[in-house]
């Protein structure tokens, strides 16, 4: 998993209820982390493997970002 896709991921999990995806690509991509098209095709490739339903994280999301989080703090 590239650092681009762990940061949406940390994103999400520190999201306000009322951010979705675009809300939170565009804050990354004003922070120059990547511009809309590669966060778009990066949310797209997490949705395929299972870490984000619409604008949310899975259970299994939620576990990896919470992994990201802490490997972060470090």
């Amino acid at each position: 998993m590239s650092t681009e896709e762990k940061v949406i991921l940390l994103a999400l999990l520190k999201k306000e209820e009322s951010e979705g995806i675009r809300d939170i690509l565009a804050i990354l991509e004003n922070s120059r982390v990547f511009t809309m098209k590669e966060g778009k095709r990066l949310v797209k490739g997490l949705k395929n493997d299972g870490y984000i339903s619409g604008s949310d994280l899975t259970p299994k999301g939620y576990i990896v970002a919470k992994q990201v989080e802490m490997e972060f703090k470090i």
